[in-house]
């Protein structure tokens, strides 16, 4: 009976495991199964969880790299490039011991006193403090020196790659590079990196002020995406490499600044405004028969060393203009036929409108003529003119000539308008004369285009075209006429009147005088007002000028502003007149030039690249005078471009490189010798006029970046 029993619970477990195996088995086809047919779906979709396997590794094996677009360049009128783009570089130094190349050289800083003993001497840090940086304990990697490493030129990198120092790199950012300095710099203004893809750390341009920032958006183009495939090992695949998607660099904006009128003003400016420790300083040169701005700048600059200003003070500053409003109270009245030259009034003081008008001249000159008021600039004067041709007629003038409504220059933001109360008849009678009444520098320039220009008034324009990376123009700007405030006879008069300011007897003047041209102009000493009244000091004025010329075909105006300056050594319109005369008279004497016959004018060959011999040879066949700078065996620069017109006997001046030793520049002009020095890259101190009589660096002479060449001129040539 229990052998039965044994032998029927032995059958039932076999059965049991009979059982259980065939449903093993049937899982396992079934698993195996379904994994077959998974696998089969993705082989054939490429598709895990809604995740393309294709695309996922197409990512894990391909590389894609941004090509950067290159920022447009911004040029004057003939092409000279005032802003392109640029590297600057951080210095850093690795100090991870670790950190060997693939043949076991070190990657780290070795030897650190050494290291130290060489990057002081191109970096503005002690040799003692970049030691301390290099020793820095519990540093993992590497480190960097501050503001001291950064900011580095391309030049500066190179000079420190060249010491060869294990350890010791570079980090690039793109910079941007404005090659003439100060040059119009609140015109041209300034762009700076910024990041803008958090994710890789990119960096861009971007414009901040300035033309910089007005056309940031042509300016900076598309960038382009670059990418390769790599195998397992990281090796990139043989013709994998393509474009995805082209760079487009950035269209480029040409201004209408002329660059050897701006050198010479510009380097005028520099030495008025720092003799005269004047608080700021304006000038500003127009083309009136167009409208077209051919140099213009202040003091101080977006690029100054000390206290650099941002505003562009040419629109962003409003200030009351003194007496150069005269020219349009002038033209108001004589326009109006309120004006008789003849007919006299008592000058000195004036009591009006329960107040007084005073004369800067307080005593006046007793009973003068109303053509004397203007050559002596009388206040009362000018009261009793916008008196006799009444407010109301006096305003419709100022809102003509465009005093109350913005110039909007292209390419100048945040302009702000001029502005006057213009009530009562105290205020009124003050707006004729620049007090009561605030303009800004293009309202000025705008208005005095309609008196230079046969009452035509012209808007002022500092953009000449847009051209695309393919050099293509895709915008162009034309001279644009916005009134004729008044007849073109009038124009002619008050040009005749502001002749009288310069060569008449009584006229105030005389210091703009321009041996071979006649000008014509007017002087201002406006008081400035603050909050407790006008001040009386000399330091509490702006002094101004405005010249036109040449007299007899009126094209060209200039426009200086000298504000609060702290150092009257000499008088403010001598100041002024070191930074207008020289300027009008290269301008006028380059106009004058090519209207002479062809036969005293010549083509300047291109002379880049060729021998000295060559280049001599080239230009005595022209009967023009070759001078050779640097110790280079061929020309690198030529201080005239090739295809611009020259009159026989003008110098040329061929850069060769290398060391420069100094000519013999007797009899040279001052136009000669500012264009030396700029291509010498020297400082410049001028005393005198006319021609050179004596030179503080002696013909032969080495000259090096340090060296400042004090040069004196006089009149007998």
């Amino acid at each position: 009976m229990n052998k039965m029993t044994q032998r029927t619970k032995n059958n039932g477990n076999n059965g049991n495991r009979e059982t259980f195996g065939k449903w093993l088995f049937i899982i396992v086809v079934a698993m195996f199964t379904l994994f077959i047919v998974r696998f089969a779906y993705i082989a054939i979709t490429k598709d895990v969880q809604h995740v393309n396997l294709r695309s996922q590794a197409e990512q894990i094996y391909t590389q894609r790299r941004t090509i950067l677009a290159k920022r447009g360049n911004i040029y004057d009128q003939h092409g000279s490039v005032l802003a392109t783009d640029t590297s600057r570089y951080t210095l850093y130094a690795v100090l991870d011991k670790s950190q060997r190349s693939a043949d076991g050289k070190p990657l780290y800083v070795k030897n650190k006193k050494r290291t130290a003993r060489i990057l002081a001497k191109y970096i503005k840090m002690p040799e003692s403090e970049i030691l301390k940086t290099l020793s820095k304990k519990g540093q993992s990697y590497q480190v960097e020196f501050g503001s001291a490493g950064a900011n580095l030129s391309v030049a500066k990198m190179q000079q420190i790659k060249a010491e060869k120092l294990p350890g010791i790199g570079f980090i690039a950012t793109p910079a941007r590079s404005y090659p003439e300095g100060e040059f119009a710099s609140q015109i041209i203004g300034m762009a700076t990196p910024k990041i803008t893809n958090k994710q890789t750390g990119q960096m861009t341009l971007v414009g901040q002020v300035g033309l910089e920032s007005y056309f940031n958006k042509k300016l900076t183009g598309r960038n382009g995406l670059r990418q390769d495939k790599k195998d397992v090992y990281g090796y990139s695949l043989a013709n994998s490499n393509r474009v995805v998607k082209k760079a487009i660099n950035g269209d480029n904006i040409y201004t209408t600044l002329d660059a050897k009128v701006q050198h010479i003003m510009e380097n005028k400016m520099t030495r008025v405004f720092k003799e005269s420790k004047a608080e700021s300083m304006t000038a500003v040169v127009m083309d009136a028969k167009t409208g077209k701005i051919i140099a213009a700048s202040q003091r101080p600059t977006l690029r100054s060393k000390k206290n650099p200003v941002w505003r562009n003070m040419l629109v962003q500053d409003v200030y009351e203009p003194g007496s150069t409003m005269k020219t349009f109270a002038l033209s108001a009245a004589i326009d109006s036929g309120h004006f008789d030259p003849n007919a006299t009034f008592n000058s000195g003081t004036w009591q009006i409108g329960g107040g007084k008008v005073t004369d800067w001249q307080t005593s006046g000159w007793g009973v003068i003529s109303y053509k004397d008021a203007f050559d002596l600039s009388s206040n009362v004067g000018f009261a009793h003119v916008e008196q006799n041709m009444g407010a109301k007629t006096w305003k419709k003038y100022l809102t003509r000539f465009g005093m109350f409504n913005k110039v909007n220059v292209e390419g100048m933001n945040n302009e702000v308008s001029g502005y006057s109360a213009f009530k009562g008849i105290l205020q009124q009678a003050n707006t004729a004369f620049g007090q009561g009444i605030t303009v800004n520098v293009m309202q000025m320039m705008q208005g005095f285009s309609a008196i230079a220009n046969n009452g035509k008034m012209m808007k002022p324009y500092i953009i000449d075209k847009v051209t695309d990376n393919q050099g293509k123009t895709i915008q162009k700007v034309t001279p644009k006429k916005v009134g004729q405030p008044i007849k073109a006879s009038t124009s002619k008069k008050v040009v005749k009147m502001m002749e009288g300011v310069i060569y008449d007897q009584k006229g105030l003047g005389h210091d703009y005088q321009i041996d071979g041209y006649k000008i014509a102009g007017k002087t201002a000493t406006a008081q400035i007002g603050g909050a407790g009244g006008y001040g009386n000091s000399d330091s509490s004025y702006l002094y101004s000028f405005v010249g036109i010329a040449p007299v007899n075909n009126p094209r060209y105006v200039m426009y200086v502003t000298l504000r609060k300056p702290h150092n009257l050594s000499k008088p403010a319109t001598k100041m002024i007149a070191e930074v207008f005369n020289p300027t009008m008279k290269f301008i006028l004497s380059r106009q004058k030039s090519t209207k002479q016959k062809n036969s005293g004018i010549v083509k300047v060959p291109n002379m880049v690249n060729q021998s000295l011999q060559v280049a001599s040879d080239r230009l005595n066949k022209k009967h023009l005078v070759p001078v050779v700078i640097g110790s280079g065996q061929s020309v690198k620069r030529q201080s005239i471009a090739s295809g611009q017109s020259s009159l026989i006997n003008q110098r040329i001046i061929l850069d060769t490189g290398g060391e420069y030793k100094m000519p013999d520049i007797s009899n040279w002009s001052s136009d000669d010798v500012q264009e030396l020095t700029q291509m010498m890259g020297i400082k410049l101190k001028e005393k005198g006029s006319g021609y050179v009589t004596k030179q503080s660096i002696k013909a032969n002479d080495s000259v090096n970046k340090s060296s400042t060449l004090t040069v004196e001129y006089s009149s007998r040539h």
